[in-house]
């Protein structure tokens, strides 16, 4: 039988998988949100005012940064688990 002894997570690693989290669940809300306005006859002209420009641009700036940040927590959680490269 294989024994998983891994450690914990580090502080770094639950704070980063928080943030991934809350860009990306922010960035889904803003582009159900977007949805939901078009489907209840929202033009393109209804966007440019009021929050509407924050809330178009969220998704376009969040998504992608949370994939870049799942990627860093990826190589930081393997580098943890491979040993710890790097310290002496």
């Amino acid at each position: 039988m294989v024994s998983s002894d891994s450690p914990p997570p580090s502080r770094l690693e639950r704070v980063l998988a928080t943030v991934i989290a809350s860009i990306i669940g922010l960035s889904i809300a803003a582009f159900i949100a977007i949805i939901m306005a078009t489907w209840q006859g929202f033009q393109s002209d209804d966007f440019t005012s009021g929050v509407w420009p924050a809330v178009t641009f969220l998704p376009l700036v969040g998504l992608p940064s949370g994939f870049v940040l799942i990627i860093v927590l990826l190589v930081i959680s393997t580098r943890r688990r491979s040993g710890g490269h790097g310290t002496s």
